[in-house]
């Protein structure tokens, strides 16, 4: 590992751009969970467990080929947790509220069973 300018750059053995690949993928997965479950002390601490469990289990690795699926796993996980968390706080005996980030619903269309017409 060579500190540049307050960087830490990683060196390997395999391709320079997996020891890349696999940073950025770490931090994406750090970013989006902090994102995904904000204000959420618990869920944090938790995911921040598992992807540096996850990460520190393979920092071994030296097969480009199961590195290069594990990075693709990564950006999996990292997409599913982007698209696909929604935080949901209880509030009451029986109600519950839903604090979905900032485009997180945007997308959403009612369920029809005609077909929509294009303007």
């Amino acid at each position: 590992m060579l500190i540049i300018a307050g960087f830490s750059v990683c060196y390997c053995l395999i391709a320079d751009c997996s020891c890349l690949q696999v940073l950025n993928t770490f931090k994406a997965l750090h970013r989006t969970r902090m994102a995904a479950f904000k204000d959420d002390e618990r869920a944090l601490t938790a995911a921040r467990l598992k992807i540096n469990e996850e990460f520190k289990k393979n920092k071994n690795e030296t097969s480009e080929e199961n590195i290069l699926k594990m990075i693709k796993m990564g950006s999996d996980v990292e997409i599913v947790l982007r698209e696909s968390v929604v935080q949901v706080e209880h509030i009451g005996e029986q109600r519950l509220l839903l604090r979905p980030r900032e485009g997180l619903l945007l997308e959403n269309v009612p369920y029809s069973d005609e077909p929509r017409t294009k303007s």
